[in-house]
């Protein structure tokens, strides 16, 4: 998939392209269960490709490689990637380098969320 294939929005009669801001427009509402803060404020989601044939990949980490909402977090990236319209798959990558750190990563509304300042 191109960076200038277009999409429909929300909004009925407008059309634009399929980019990766708008991906983490539809991702920022998944939050993690433990934080109740969004993946896409707290930087867990650090690249996405657009490929062709309408193919998504997602590279994304946890708060801890041993975090036990996971496979669940993992799940809800996928399904809400895969219903955007002109996405035809999706992979979602687990990464854990580089380590996750709020500090670094999570974008400054989250940080106040967290009270990291």
């Amino acid at each position: 998939m191109s960076d200038n294939q277009t999409v429909p929005t929300v909004e009925a009669g407008q059309e634009r392209p399929l980019t990766p801001d708008i991906i983490k427009e539809h991702l920022y509402p998944i939050q993690d269960p433990e934080i109740g803060a969004s993946l896409v404020g707290l930087g867990l989601i650090y690249d996405i490709r657009l490929l062709p044939e309408g193919k998504v990949e997602i590279d994304m980490t946890l708060t801890s490689p041993a975090c036990p909402f996971g496979p669940e977090i993992r799940a809800n990236v996928h399904t809400t990637a895969a219903k955007i319209p002109g996405v035809k798959d999706v992979y979602v990558n687990l990464i854990f380098n580089p380590p996750w750190n709020p500090k670094e990563m999570a974008d400054e509304d989250t940080r106040m969320l967290l009270g990291i300042f």
